[in-house]
């Protein structure tokens, strides 16, 4: 399993507004039915890493739908294989660190 963080980044349209486009693009992650989170500057996913490309391409495309111009996307993958990686493992991982230094 790995995880992903992408943020897709609509230009030349009519508003400086791009939760629509957002909002398409999380359409798409659910329609997939990956495991996600949307945070206020992208959006993190697990799945398998075909599936992470997969998906990564149809998002980018959603905001062609709604009539950008152009659209930037940007990835991040971390495909650790020497043990299982999920978004709840990593952000326990810094929590528990977090704690230990505090305690």
């Amino acid at each position: 399993m790995a995880v992903m963080e992408i943020s897709v980044i609509p230009l030349g349209t009519s508003s400086t507004s791009v939760s629509p486009f957002v909002a398409d693009c999380v359409k798409v992650l659910e329609e997939e039915g990956l495991k996600y989170e949307v945070t206020p500057m992208g959006t993190q996913v697990e799945g398998n890493l075909e599936a992470l490309f997969e998906v990564a391409r149809k998002m980018h495309e959603a905001p062609f739908q709604r009539g950008a111009l152009r659209v930037v996307t940007t990835l991040k993958i971390d495909d650790r294989r020497d043990k299982p990686l999920s978004l709840e493992g990593k952000r326990t991982a810094v929590l528990e660190k977090l704690t230990q230094r505090r305690g």
